[in-house]
């Protein structure tokens, strides 16, 4: 059922990951289409969704509401293309705020050369 909340939410989520590429988007979604979805809780919903080279990169276990996000995601062609090239981190907030953070591959490598240097 929370697929369907998600797939509503899809065409901008579409934009907001493209715009991540720049700086950490913040966008706020509506607590009363998961409300009307059957989903209720009155701290709202925390998660953290880790994707990486087109794939999942965090376990969602008992959170079922970022686990169809991250189906909901990944399923979605223009996504998966944008998250096999950029890793992207996107927390939702008791607020029912998602935000969504960019890294892009260059910088991750950057990372990983200077570690080793240092070692």
């Amino acid at each position: 059922m929370s697929i369907t909340v998600w797939d509503k939410y899809l065409p901008v989520l579409r934009i907001v990951l493209k715009r991540s590429a720049v700086s950490p988007q913040t966008f706020a979604l509506n607590a009363s289409d998961f409300e009307r979805a059957g989903l209720k809780r009155k701290s709202g919903y925390k998660f953290l969704i880790k994707l990486n080279n087109g794939r999942l990169d965090n376990v969602l276990n008992d959170m079922p509401l970022a686990s169809s996000l991250a189906v909901a995601l990944l399923n979605d062609k223009m996504v998966k293309e944008f998250v096999s090239e950029t890793e992207v981190h996107i927390s939702m907030n008791s607020k029912y705020e998602l935000t969504i953070t960019s890294i892009a591959q260059q910088e991750k490598q950057e990372a990983t050369a200077a570690v080793e240097e240092t070692n």
